[in-house]
């Protein structure tokens, strides 16, 4: 399977807790003034990746953190996101996975959409919301503007409520 990428990253510590590989996906209709990254809008823009490849790279950095899966909006391409979340999960399944989305959680679970759900079972973290440019904040950890939540899914999930997260 492919994925439509903008591109990688493979070392950040900017894009989550530790030392992070970071996939950018391509394609975003958010359209967020103040972007920070306006070049993955177009749906049709970047690159197909095939998964197996970016898995066979992630090998290559057994002393990272975790993954971070950005954009662009990962969502536009659930089932590609899907299988990299199991890939990388099956491959370490001690490490952590961060996404980044436009929308915000109660959107993504109110689309009834079965990948959807089995991503955000999978993933650790995720920081939703849209970028609010009069909210920009660039002292917070791992977001760029007030309003956009670090929800815990992990903890979410064994509580049966919203819990957040600050790094």
């Amino acid at each position: 399977m492919e994925i439509r990428l903008a591109g990688i990253l493979e070392e950040s510590i900017v894009d989550g807790p530790g030392i992070r590989f970071v996939i950018f996906t391509q394609g975003c209709h958010h359209g967020c003034p103040g972007c920070h990254n306006p070049e993955t809008h177009d749906i049709n823009g970047g690159y197909l990746e095939d998964i197996n490849s970016l898995i066979a790279k992630l090998k290559k950095y057994p002393y990272m953190s975790g993954l971070t899966i950005s954009g662009g909006e990962p969502f536009l391409q659930p089932l590609e996101v899907l299988d990299l979340v199991k890939k990388f999960k099956e491959l370490y399944p001690n490490k952590n996975i961060m996404i980044f989305t436009g929308y915000k959680i109660e959107e993504l679970i109110g689309k009834n959409n079965l990948t959807i759900k089995q991503i955000l079972e999978l993933v650790d973290y995720l920081v939703d919301g849209k970028f609010v440019l009069s909210l920009r904040d660039i002292s917070l950890h791992f977001k760029g503007s007030t309003n956009q939540r670090i929800i815990d899914l992990k903890a979410s999930q064994k509580m049966n409520k919203l819990v957040l997260k600050e790094f």
